[in-house]
């Protein structure tokens, strides 16, 4: 290589570190800036799952104080006095509530306990679906007929969760009605639900017999 060669070439190497240390006057401050809300933005996420934990922590403390009274309306009013700042925990105390004002004797309480967990639209399908139910159960005597049956028939919906036992309970309403064809007809096509479970195919055939009905054969279903 040439003398000519060589200062060529260094002077292109100190352009291109001159280039480059102007570039990194002029932006360098974008890469420190990005370090800066990388680190901050991990910090601020362990600050917030801890206190998160913590607040979970606290929530568990007051409802295990609470459930630990022997008296079931005791229970209830501690359970009561507690506060969530989560709609699952929400959720979960409003439950707990309505099991202790159960026992204390009084259900009107708890069907309310149930129906706020009912109309929480960010709770899954499934805890919703449940409370509904289980408030429906307790009103078996307070409720319209009517209200009751449109009420199972949105539980008892296809693709519903609890569609199976919605089902079963408007065929002890159509009984109730003393609709009997009615009631064996649903439950004849309840026992060959291809989602049934045994226990709930034993007590439709039990009930068809009751009726006077003989249950069908079962159509032999596909795994």
């Amino acid at each position: 290589m040439s003398d000519t060669d060589s200062f060529i070439d260094e002077v292109t190497e100190e352009v291109r570190r001159d280039r480059m240390y102007l570039l990194l006057r002029r932006w360098g401050w974008v890469g420190v800036v990005a370090v800066i809300l990388i680190v901050g933005g991990a910090a601020f996420n362990e600050v917030r799952k801890a206190r998160e934990t913590a607040r979970a922590q606290s929530l568990g403390d007051e409802i295990l104080a609470a459930l630990s009274e022997n008296d079931s309306a005791a229970r209830a009013a501690g359970l009561q006095g507690i506060e969530t700042q989560s709609a699952g925990g929400e959720a979960v105390l409003n439950m707990l509530l309505s099991a202790s004002q159960i026992e204390a004797g009084s259900e009107p309480d708890a069907v309310a306990s149930l129906n706020a967990i009912a109309v929480q639209g960010d709770l899954p399908e499934i805890y919703r679906a449940i409370a509904s139910f289980k408030a429906l159960l307790l009103q078996t005597d307070t409720m319209p007929v009517a209200d009751r049956r449109l009420q199972f028939e949105a539980l008892a919906a296809p693709g519903a969760p609890l569609r199976l036992l919605a089902e079963e309970q408007l065929a002890l309403i159509d009984i109730s009605e003393g609709n009997v064809d009615a009631a064996l007809d649903r439950l004849q096509a309840l026992r060959q639900d291809a989602e049934i479970g045994i226990d709930m195919q034993q007590r439709a055939a039990q009930l068809i017999t009751a009726l006077g009905g003989e249950p069908d054969p079962l159509v032999a279903q596909q795994g």
